[in-house]
């Protein structure tokens, strides 16, 4: 377990589990104090530029009152108190770890598939079930939700802001004639994330079924992580390639024209995969040479063909009252055909960003620590946090 000790020369050190030894910079301390001189507790927010800190900023003395506890003076004269258990946590995130429940890889064979019963006035404990859910799987599945034009919005306003696009801030899924994007058709939809022309592209999509009497029509699911990782694991130039290689998509019709571009596979700042960019109707790589654009194609070939695998692919029906919701930046989705003369089969949808699920299930978890009351469950009314 990684840990904090007072060195002989007057430094605090972090030492993480393997034994490597991290000694913390002065300014970086001084800058986290949090006395109502330097911060404001309401807001959470600093009270100055921590750029106007003298550069050569020394500790002068450290206390440690208790153990993990420590009081500090600075050689500007400040003075400010800091536990050992903050200081590490915010070591685990500069190494990468997560403040939100990490991804949970998963294929064709995950097990439980997160489904919950959806209430019109959730608990804190629901709510923290599903966001967990979200977060670990890229997905939640809620079902007996009202069958009624309108009540995705309600259900995305439980957990953030509704992202609106060109397609409105609601929009229909049904076979329409003269579509202006395939989904708007009865045909089958290879696995796919949405609006990969667009900047910022849409955290979240949530999806919910008015009616379904069709046959086909079966929804599809992939996580794109995983499939990510495959590729890494069995082609690391290949993946490294599609990483590296910006792609070009757009989207047309008669009103909108949008173009972004983008990798099919984009890394943080860590070399982790924050997010695919897959879209086979839309993609455009640029010119390259002949042998550079040969090694692209064939890596983009070996993780197309897996998206498309049954080996990842999770399929289910979406039935009327059943509702999706899916991080749009992690998943693939798309549907099997269908028939629209068999009946109806009618989804709306609409999108948000993907900090909305996240700060939600840090207020939970930071309402559950204090111990507040769940009547005071956070929500959100007409772009107002209430």
């Amino acid at each position: 377990m990684a840990s904090v000790e007072i060195t002989s020369s007057n430094e605090l050190t972090v030492i993480t589990e393997r034994g490597e030894r991290f000694p913390i910079h002065p300014l970086w301390l001084r800058e986290r104090t949090q006395n109502p001189q330097s911060f404001d507790e309401r807001t959470g927010q600093r009270l100055y530029d921590p750029s106007d800190l003298d550069p050569q900023l020394r500790l002068t003395a450290i206390e440690e009152p208790e153990p993990g506890q420590y009081r500090i003076r600075f050689s500007d004269g400040h003075e400010a108190q800091f536990s050992a258990r903050a200081i590490l946590e915010e070591f685990a995130l500069a190494a990468g770890d997560h403040d939100i429940p990490a991804p949970r890889l998963w294929d064709g064979r995950l097990e439980r598939i997160p489904r919950a019963s959806w209430s019109d006035a959730p608990s804190d404990a629901q709510l923290e079930s599903w966001s967990q859910d979200f977060l670990e799987l890229g997905f939640v599945i809620l079902t007996g939700v009202p069958r009624e034009p309108g009540a995705v919005l309600k259900v995305a306003s439980t957990f953030g802001f509704t992202r609106e696009t060109n397609f409105g801030a609601l929009f229909d899924v049904r076979s329409t004639p003269e579509a202006n994007d395939l989904a708007y058709t009865s045909l089958a939809l290879d696995p796919h994330t949405d609006n990969p022309y667009r900047t910022p592209v849409p955290g979240v999509q949530l999806l919910h079924c008015l009616i379904n009497e069709t046959q086909g029509g079966l929804s599809t699911l992939v996580d794109g992580y995983a499939v990510a990782a495959e590729l890494r694991a069995s082609d690391p130039e290949g993946f490294e390639l599609l990483a590296r290689t910006p792609v070009r998509f757009r989207f047309r019709d008669a009103t909108t024209e949008l173009v972004a571009s983008a990798p099919l596979i984009a890394l943080d700042a860590l070399g982790r995969v924050e997010a695919v960019h897959v879209s086979p109707r839309l993609d455009f790589v640029s010119l390259r040479p002949p042998a550079e654009l040969e090694r692209y194609y064939r890596a983009r070939a070996a993780f197309d063909h897996l998206l498309r695998s049954s080996r990842f692919e999770l399929r289910f029906v979406l039935g009327a009252g059943d509702l999706v919701m899916m991080d749009n930046r992690r998943l693939l989705h798309g549907r099997t055909a269908f028939d629209p003369r068999e009946g109806l089969r009618h989804l709306q949808g609409c999108y948000i960003d993907v900090d909305g699920p996240r700060s939600l299930w840090r207020v939970l978890r930071r309402r559950r620590s204090s111990g507040r009351p769940a009547e005071s469950r956070m929500t959100h009314t007409d772009g107002v946090l209430a």
